[in-house]
């Protein structure tokens, strides 16, 4: 059995930021185990501009991003294992791995670091009738196939949901020469960046259908075309409003889910509204010495934001593996009147830092006021002019005042609408 101060599984952004951090704050033994053939997680397909505004104050495209951790890594002592897939850790963080060199293998870890990332919602997830033509796949799939295979899968595209990814699938379609017909987003509002909206669709002249969504799909081994409708403040189609769209390619954008069932089989706790895991502010979940970043703990819409949750995780195991990380009474956070979840959803009251909360509005709300309160005591008002589901927010807590907090409180994020 090998023996490890810190494993880290997944190689992406997300893993290597907090493989990186646990390496600098003084972990000697660190494993990588990264179940692609290579280092970089979804960037590697993202060969779109925009990546880095926040963290290097440049825009880079995925594949720079990714470089300048991996590069980084590989300049330390830190093991890597790509190709290798994690099949299971144990109660006492003996982590299971397999691959084609070393077959299966065990590793005996003092502390772990989850940072699998997400995967899309699948068709199947979806109630759209039509036989199963080809044509029909995920935005992230059809990326894979432009950016790195290098094949074109259609010619006429509809794509389903206004996430980022099927944002950017729009243009990068578009610019490949494929007429994008419509974007049908289910909500009245888009799931995406206004940037990307802005970028990725005004600018090309592709119209956003809020508030409709594909019914049916046509053709029996070729995708044909697909029948969209309305739907009401129910979300369900309404009678009379259905429309024929001729495409050979239907992309789906409809909803990112967190890769949690390593984490499941491990017994970590999970967050039912994020179906990501439930953490402190140095990102460790129920589960003791297991920690968790990125994607597989919430739904980002930034690596920036990934890259400093990860930091965070990564000091936060060294510190365990150490045996200093902050101990005591905890506090819990709890969304409110319009914010759909807080991650981190516990806080040691005796943390050693400033704890950002971060958080996701249910619906799009515009001139509000965001608290933060804990009993009768507002610990934060902010004036927010517009809030919307695409777009995370966060506010900071100073350690000052969280240490004054009584045992056992209950921190409130909540919006009030003037």
């Amino acid at each position: 059995m090998l023996q490890y101060d810190l494993v880290v599984v997944g190689g992406g952004p997300a893993g290597m930021a907090a493989a990186l951090q646990a390496h600098e704050d003084g972990v000697e033994k660190i494993l990588v185990l990264e179940r692609a053939d290579t280092l970089g997680g979804i960037l590697e397909q993202c060969i779109h501009t925009g990546f880095g505004l926040h963290y290097f104050g440049e825009e880079l495209s995925g594949p720079e991003y990714a470089a300048r951790f991996s590069e980084a890594l590989y300049k330390t002592n830190i093991d890597v294992k790509v190709d290798t897939m994690v099949l299971d850790i144990s109660a006492d963080n003996v982590v299971t791995a397999v691959n084609n060199f070393d077959g299966l293998l065990t590793v005996k870890a003092a502390a772990v670091v989850l940072a699998m990332g997400c995967r899309e919602r699948p068709r199947g997830a979806l109630s759209i009738a039509g036989s199963r033509a080809s044509g029909i796949m995920t935005a992230g799939t059809a990326q894979k196939y432009v950016n790195i295979d290098g094949y074109m899968p259609g010619k006429t595209v509809v794509i389903l949901g206004s996430g980022d990814i099927g944002l950017i699938m729009a243009r990068r379609m578009t610019l490949e020469g494929a007429k994008v017909k419509a974007v049908c987003e289910l909500m009245p509002y888009s799931g995406g960046l206004t940037r990307n909206i802005v970028q990725c669709l005004e600018d090309f002249g592709i119209p956003l259908r809020l508030s409709c969504t594909v019914i049916q799909t046509h053709g029996k081994e070729r995708l044909e075309g697909v029948t969209v409708a309305n739907v009401d403040e129910h979300l369900q189609p309404i009678p009379g409003t259905e429309e024929y769209i001729p495409c050979d390619t239907l992309m789906l954008s409809v909803g990112l889910i967190p890769e949690n069932e390593l984490s499941k089989s491990a017994g970590v706790a999970l967050d039912p509204v994020t179906n990501g895991l439930v953490v402190d502010e140095y990102r460790e979940t129920s589960k003791k010495g297991v920690f968790a970043c990125g994607n597989v703990l919430q739904v980002h819409d930034l690596v920036d934001y990934v890259t400093e949750e990860s930091k965070l995780a990564g000091a936060g195991a060294a510190k365990f593996i150490r045996g200093e990380k902050p101990a005591g009474g905890t506090v819990t956070t709890v969304g409110e009147n319009g914010v759909r979840y807080v991650v981190p959803q516990r806080i040691n009251r005796a943390t050693d830092k400033d704890v950002k909360l971060y958080f996701r509005v249910g619906r799009v709300l515009e001139n509000v006021t965001l608290t933060v309160t804990c009993g009768e005591e507002t610990l934060i008002s902010r004036k927010k002019r517009k809030m919307t589901p695409g777009e995370m927010e966060y506010v900071t807590l100073k350690a000052s005042v969280l240490e004054k907090l009584p045992e056992d409180a209950k921190l409130v994020v909540s919006t009030k609408e003037a």
